[in-house]
Parts: C-alpha cells; structure tokens; sequence
C-alpha cells in the first residue's frame, strides 16, 4: 500500500496552515465555523459530502462566498475498499458534478472517508486527477467527542509550518469541535500564522 499517497503536510518555511472540515454543510455547525473564521480573517476547506450538500444548498454558497475552499468526500460517505469499480467511482463523480454546479469550480483535492482506501480506490482517484488530502492531528479524535482540551492538545502538539488539521462539522453533535477550533483559530493567530485553504498552501511548494 503506497502511504506517501495521501499528504499529511505541505512542505514550507512559511508560517501557513490549512485547517480542514469533514462531513458537512451541516445547518447547526458550519455556520458557527464560518463565523470563528470571519473574526480572524482566516480561511478553510471543507470536505463536504455530496447528500449533505443537495440537502443545505444556501449554507454551500455562503461557504463558497466568504472565500473558503469545498472539496470532495465523496456523495454518501462509505467505505470506499469495500466498493466496486463502479460505484466507488460514482461516489467520486456525483460530488464532483455537484460540487461544480454549486459553486462554478471542480475540486482540487480529496478526502476518503475514514481514511480508507486501496490499490483500486488509489487508482480511481488518480483519474480524478485529485490530491488526497491527510492531517497531522488524527489523535485528535474530535469527530469521537473526547473534550474540548483533548482535541485542542493534541493538535496542539503537531502546530508546524505546512500542517494540515482535521476536524468535523458534520454527523451529530460538534460543539466540542467548533470550540476547539474557536481557541486554536486564536492562538495560531496570535503566534503568526496565517489560516489558509490547501490549495493555498501546496502554492508554497
């Protein structure tokens, strides 16, 4: 299995981060997201889910309006492995179309749910032609609701130039998450850095 595949960090001397969101538009807890942002100037990217997407157009459109990044997490968020050829490209594909109709633009880069992937699924994104896209603080854990201290110290200890964290704004409950994140977005404020979409940050490279 090629582990170098999915990328984890982008290489810069550069104090810029890109902070990512997985399984939304979600009408409860994306907005609350957008809003942390705002007060910071910082950017984003959201992995959005192509069911979710169709559900919450409006929320879409204001993601895409304040200058933040969409990209691919497949249409309903299965374990892409387990598929076959042809549905795991459906998944792909659905979100792509629906991305590009929403918002004018086909997504760059991609996030397989759970992480989960093969030599077939590997195969089936490079047609796609997109970068797949990792974080550094999978100890995190937000998406299992372990506390909010959790969640900030643990992505806490993998704050470098280029690093690329993950969190959720959909499925269930994601307050810890948007409050992690409201401190975070603070501090890494504070220390300089600057809060960018992935795509911002592989222009360093």
């Amino acid at each position: 299995m090629d582990n170098s595949l999915i990328i984890h960090r982008v290489p810069t001397n550069k104090k810029k981060v890109a902070i990512t969101f997985d399984d939304g538009p979600n009408p409860v807890y994306t907005p609350q997201v957008l809003e942390v942002f705002q007060k910071v100037s910082g950017k984003a990217t959201f992995y959005m889910i192509g069911e979710q997407m169709k559900k919450h157009p409006k929320i879409v459109q204001t993601v895409k309006k304040e200058g933040h990044e969409i990209a691919n997490h497949t249409y309903t968020h299965p374990r892409l492995s387990q598929l076959s050829d042809f549905d795991c490209r459906t998944e792909l594909r659905l979100t792509q179309e629906i991305i590009e109709n929403m918002t004018g633009e086909a997504p760059a880069t991609f996030r397989p749910p759970f992480l989960d992937y093969n030599e077939q699924t590997i195969r089936i994104i490079k047609e796609f032609g997109y970068r797949v896209i990792g974080a550094v603080n999978m100890e995190a854990l937000d998406w299992e609701m372990p506390g909010v201290d959790h969640i900030v110290s643990k992505t806490r200890d993998q704050i470098s130039n280029g690093s690329i964290f993950l969190f959720h704004d959909g499925f269930g409950d994601r307050s810890q998450t948007v409050e992690a994140v409201r401190i975070l977005v603070n501090e890494l404020t504070e220390e300089g850095y600057k809060l960018v979409t992935v795509s911002e940050l592989f222009q360093e490279v």
